[in-house]
C-alpha cells in the first residue's frame, strides 16, 4: 500500500513537473513582452523606428546609385555639341544625386571655372546632407536602447530584493529565480535591438561613403570635362 502511495505520488510529480514543462515551451513573444514590464514598449518603438529608417535609407541609396561613366559620357556629348538645354533635360530626367550635381555645374557654364567648381561643391553638400538622413537616428538607438534595456533589468532586480527583505528572507528559490529572469528580458531586448541598430548603422555608413567616393570622383571629371580643350575642326 505504502508502495502504492509511492508511485502515485511520484507519478503525480512527474505529471506536474511535464505541465511545467509544457508550459515553459509554450511561451510566446508576447508573454515575453509583457513579462518584461514598461520599458519593453519603449524598446519595442526603437526597434520599430531602427526597422523604418534602416529600410528607408536602404531604398534611397539603392535609388541614388548611378552609372556614372555612362551618364558623364551623355552629358560631355551633349555639351560638345553645344546642347546646353538638352544636357539640362537629361539631369531632370534621371533625377538622383549625381545628375542634381553636375545640373548645379551646367547652369554655371560660360562663368569662370571657379564659380562652376563652387556650384558643384554646394550641390555636393547638399546631397551628402540627404544621404546622411537619419543615420544619427540609428546611431542613438543603438546607443539608448541597451541602456533601456539595463534600467529594467535593474529596477526588476530591486524589486526582487525588495520582496526578499519583506518577506524576511523566506522565498522560493524559484520564485526568486522567475522573478530573476523576467528582469533580464529587459536587457536581451535592450541588447537585441541595439546589436540590429549598430549592425546596419555601419553597413549603411559603408554604402554612404562609397555613393560619396563616387560623386567626388564624378565631380572632378566633370571639372576635367569643362577644361579640357575644345577639338580642332576639320579644314
Amino acid at each position: 500500500m505504502k508502495y502504492l502511495l509511492f508511485l502515485q505520488q511520484d507519478s503525480s510529480a512527474v505529471a506536474d513537473s511535464l505541465a511545467m514543462a509544457l508550459e515553459g515551451e509554450t511561451i510566446t513573444l508576447f508573454d515575453l513582452f509583457v513579462e518584461g514590464g514598461i520599458l519593453m514598449i519603449p524598446i519595442f518603438l526603437l526597434f520599430m523606428l531602427s526597422m523604418y529608417v534602416i529600410v528607408e535609407r536602404w531604398m534611397a541609396l539603392n535609388r541614388s546609385h548611378t552609372d556614372t561613366d555612362r551618364f558623364l559620357h551623355s552629358v560631355e556629348g551633349m555639351l560638345k555639341s553645344g546642347r546646353q538645354t538638352d544636357a539640362l533635360a537629361y539631369c531632370d530626367d534621371f533625377d538622383k544625386p549625381l545628375a542634381r550635381i553636375i545640373k548645379a555645374g551646367i547652369k554655371r557654364l560660360g562663368r569662370p571655372i571657379r564659380d562652376i567648381e563652387d556650384a558643384i561643391d554646394n550641390a555636393g553638400k547638399k546631397e551628402i546632407f540627404f544621404l546622411e538622413k537619419r543615420m544619427n537616428w540609428l546611431a542613438t538607438i543603438a546607443g539608448v536602447a541597451p541602456l533601456l534595456g539595463f534600467t529594467g533589468t535593474v529596477t526588476g532586480m530591486i524589486e526582487a530584493f525588495m520582496d526578499i527583505q519583506s518577506l524576511q528572507g523566506n522565498v522560493n528559490p524559484s520564485e526568486l529565480a522567475g522573478g530573476i529572469w523576467e528582469a533580464l528580458i529587459t536587457t536581451a531586448a535592450g541588447l537585441m535591438v541595439g546589436l540590429i541598430a549598430f549592425g546596419f548603422y555601419n553597413f549603411l555608413l559603408g554604402k554612404i561613403n562609397r555613393s560619396i567616393f563616387e560623386l567626388e570622383n564624378a565631380s572632378a571629371d566633370f571639372i576635367d570635362l569643362l577644361q579640357s580643350p575644345a577639338p580642332k575642326k576639320q579644314a
